[in-house]
């Protein structure tokens, strides 16, 4: 069937925005308030900040700015995300654009004021600061990167161009691509981007599966000129800017607002693509042994390892496995879990319009909202957990720090989300003896958990890396060359165990994580965090749980080597990592055993 229109889908399964606003005229009074308060704080401050005093309740005020800022852009973004063809949700989230253009190339004087101050006034600031304190040390870290005060207006009044090539992307991947159907054996299917990511990568039948493949990778080939024009037009911009703030290569620019070393960088990727891909081989072949497949391509990847062992959830299934799993954290983190089912923080829906793959939004100091399509599976829960992950994370950063201090590391920013899905695979494997059970867990695990973090994010990456150094060598790049480069990463990682079928190479156009600088890569550094946490807490118990909570509080008042460190882990080696690797062959060893022993 034909998904439904966003007015057709259960209201259960929708999330619920009145949480921010209650009605209408509550968002719209925020509105005309951050307009005041805009032109309070440039009528009040502008060409005044040159003292401690000055700069403080100036950001006071600021603060505010951001957070109104948050929640409007929250409640109008979040309605289109989730329904691309309601043209009147589009045009108010465009306003909101253009609004917050205006206002951030206002008030972009602070920030310049602020940095043009001799240190010795910045550092007393600092030493004055409660609620500002982080803003200000990442000021004087980025002084030297600043432009003129004229130059940082003219760069805040085009930040909302500066998202087109992802909104281009994302216009006709969910907007203007009209799938048609495809015909197996005289049945015809359905197709659409959720319908094929969430259900036909799944599909036990072997020729309904290739040809959903087949028929898909056709159609997005279709408008693979105009995604790569767009990447293409992002990746440009982000290295006119890496060269315009001073940086000696756009990875030093992406990097530096993530507090990371390029070393910590190029580690996750090459040490995975080495150590990790004779493991996940092994396991392809497991897949293909299982299914009795005469070769094992690109298409099949996602398949469940047991074919007759993966039942059916419902979504109140959903929420006892997820709360009992993540029990370990407290009752705290499990009334948050009861919180968000019975107050609609999720958005469960299949519609046409909606976005893909799943996210958590979390506007400062309000609930989360978390976004997915459920289909039912094992693998919808561990992306529940996940995502609960990242909300957990927000309500204690939000709950624990200033605005200023919750903006975490993206090096960081996928641990604890990573982190919940181990957990919940643990307290699966304690519920049960049976080896059948045990199997369809620790697969669970690989084939969602690992495989989503150390190998699609990770390949992305591997990807990425090699786009960008193009273009900070000045080069560009095109759909050919795209395909070209995304072809000879598969080929790299999988080797003779995969045959990368024709339209493999297209993997390059299906992610968003491309126009978000370099963010792939954090799936896996993220990940390799949360496996050595959750690892500690299976050994330590309530004195790793506590240290995890510390974490989890602390926002972004630490980068990432803090933040790991105060974990009990030391990330600034590849022992972490190592390890990490290590324990996912672990994993396929026993997957391996408990085949033999079921097999008999």
């Amino acid at each position: 069937m034909e998904l439904p229109l966003r007015k057709d889908v259960p209201r259960e399964e929708t999330w619920d925005l009145s949480l921010i606003y209650p009605t209408e005229e509550a968002y719209l009074a925020d509105i005309e308030k951050i307009k005041a308060l805009t032109d309070e704080i440039c009528a009040n401050y502008r060409g005044k900040l040159t003292t401690p005093e000055a700069i403080l309740t100036c950001l006071d005020q600021y603060e505010e700015v951001e957070i109104l800022s948050a929640w409007i852009e929250a409640y109008s973004g979040l309605a289109v995300e989730v329904d691309r063809l309601d043209s009147a949700a589009l045009e108010r989230d465009r306003k909101n654009g253009t609004l917050f253009t205006d206002i951030y190339s206002r008030l972009s004087f602070i920030r310049s004021e602020i940095i043009e101050q001799p240190e010795e006034v910045l550092q007393e600031a600092v030493a004055k600061a409660t609620r500002s304190r982080g803003y200000l040390r990442d000021i004087l870290r980025e002084k030297p990167h600043m432009l003129s005060p004229e130059t940082e207006r003219v760069l805040a009044a085009f930040s909302q161009s500066f998202s087109t090539p992802y909104e281009i992307y994302n216009m006709a991947k969910l907007a203007d691509m009209k799938f048609p159907s495809f015909t197996v054996n005289g049945r015809e299917y359905p197709l659409g981007y959720s319908l094929f990511e969430d259900d036909y990568e799944y599909q036990r039948d072997t020729e309904v599966r290739r040809a959903a493949f087949r028929a898909f990778s056709e159609k997005i080939r279709q408008y693979e000129n105009v995604t790569a024009a767009a990447y293409n037009a992002c990746v440009t911009q982000e290295k006119v800017e890496s060269r315009l703030r001073g940086h000696q290569s756009v990875f030093d620019y992406l990097l530096f607002f993530q507090k990371v070393s390029r070393e910590m960088y190029d580690r996750q990727i090459d040490i995975i693509t080495e150590k990790l891909a004779p493991h996940m081989r092994r396991y392809a072949k497991l897949i293909q042994k299982i299914y009795g497949l005469e070769k094992m391509t690109f298409a099949d990847l996602k398949l469940p390892l047991d074919p007759d062992f993966d039942p059916q959830l419902s979504i109140a299934q959903s929420h006892e496995y997820v709360r009992a799993g993540l029990s370990v954290l407290g009752e705290e983190y499990v009334a948050m879990v009861d919180e968000a089912y019975q107050n609609r923080w999720f958005d469960f829906a299949k519609n046409q319009g909606k976005c893909t793959g799943g996210f958590c939004s979390s506007p400062y100091r309000k609930n989360s909202f978390i976004l997915l399509t459920w289909n039912g599976r094992m693998s919808d829960v561990f992306t529940i957990a996940h995502e609960l992950g990242h909300a957990g994370h927000y309500r204690a950063t939000n709950g624990n720090q200033s605005y200023y201090d919750t903006d975490v590391s993206g090096y960081f920013i996928e641990a604890p989300s990573t982190m919940n899905e181990i957990l919940l695979a643990h307290h699966l494997l304690r519920t049960s003896d049976d080896p059948r059970f045990k199997r369809w867990v620790l697969a669970s695990l690989i084939g969602n958990t690992y495989y989503h973090n150390f190998v699609t994010h990770l390949r992305e990456a591997w990807y990425q890396r090699e786009v960008y150094q193009i273009i900070d060598e000045g080069g560009s790049v095109d759909a050919q060359k795209l395909s070209e480069i995304f072809r000879r990463n598969l080929e790299l990682f999988w080797g003779d165990a995969v045959e990368i079928n024709e339209g493999a190479e297209l993997t390059w156009m299906r992610q968003p994580h491309y126009y978000m600088g370099l963010y792939s890569y954090t799936y896996s550094a993220g990940l390799t965090i949360a496996t050595q946490a959750a690892l500690r807490i299976e050994r330590e118990g309530a004195p790793a749980v506590a240290d995890w909570m510390k974490v989890l509080k602390a926002g972004s008042t630490l980068d990432p080597l803090g933040l790991a460190r105060l974990a009990g882990i030391d990330i600034s080696t590849d022992k972490p990592l190592l390890d990490t690797i290590d324990y996912i062959g672990s994993i396929i060893d026993e997957i391996e055993r408990l085949t033999e022993e079921i097999d008999g």
